[in-house]
């Protein structure tokens, strides 16, 4: 009885079985690879993005502490010193109700919340062209200064520019002037501002000159001449919280009803 022995042989050698599975290690190597980069760029664009929502949350807030600040003075009370300097001749409102030369002024000051936030001796008015009328440079936030910033960890500052708002076409006429009262008096004009509330972080580049910017954007040609167009070029982390405020004197003021509603006088004038 013989036996007979045969040999299968695959169709492909032993060394290129070897080659295959080096290709095939690569592959999955690369693959590997491209994922690791993939998730290393996702995850730095989510911290990109958190970032950006940080640091755009606490310029809001910064400016808008600003504005609050401004409101809560001009309508708490009348006795207080925050309320004086803000009416006062040197103030931010009463320079333009009681200067009738300063329609073109801007009253600029650098908002200091950790103490009085308004510092009547620290705040620099300018024309239009350029040019100050008062305090050449006090009234701008200056990075370099510790107290200029929100709070002592020296990150965000804001500065607070106040103009009268320009005259409108469509306005409606005696609109400027309080129900009930004497147009011939100052205090019973009511007054429309333009209050623009810059919160900047100065830490991430230089701020150059961009703080004595106007904050007025029909006075310019070019938006980079404005204080928020400036910073923007400058690659600064900036927010321009813009409010229209109505200031008027109603210590005087009786309120009218409008017509078919309520009861009583329609509208009474001050009795004396």
């Amino acid at each position: 009885m013989s036996n007979t022995q045969q040999s299968y042989y695959s169709g492909m050698p032993v060394s290129g079985q070897q080659g295959a599975v080096l290709i095939v290690v690569l592959l999955f190597l690369v693959l590997i690879i491209l994922a690791g980069a993939i998730a290393v760029r996702q995850s730095t664009t989510d911290l990109r993005l958190a970032t950006s929502d940080q640091i755009n949350a606490l310029l809001l807030q910064s400016a808008d502490n600003a504005n609050q600040n401004i409101e809560q003075s001009i309508n708490g009370s009348s006795s207080s010193t925050i309320y004086n300097d803000m009416i006062s001749r040197s103030g931010p409102f009463g320079h333009f109700i009681l200067d009738t030369s300063s329609t073109n002024h801007e009253y600029i000051f650098c908002f200091r919340p950790r103490n009085q936030f308004f510092d009547i001796n620290k705040t620099t008015i300018t024309v239009p062209g350029g040019g100050t009328v008062l305090g050449a440079s006090s009234g701008y936030c200056n990075p370099a200064k510790s107290a200029d910033y929100i709070s002592e960890r020296n990150a965000s500052m804001t500065q607070v520019n106040i103009s009268l708002t320009p005259p409108s076409a469509s306005n409606e006429a005696f609109g400027s002037y309080t129900i009930g009262q004497d147009t011939g008096t100052i205090a019973s004009q009511a007054f429309m501002f333009d209050i623009n509330s810059t919160a900047v972080l100065p830490a991430y580049a230089d701020t150059k000159d961009c703080f004595e910017k106007t904050s007025k954007v029909d006075s310019v040609s070019n938006k980079e001449d404005t204080i928020g167009g400036c910073m923007a070029k400058a690659g600064v982390p900036s927010t321009v919280l813009y409010e229209k405020a109505n200031v008027e004197n109603k210590s005087q003021r009786t309120q009218c009803v409008d017509f078919g509603k309520g009861s009583g006088l329609r509208c009474t004038l001050p009795s004396n």
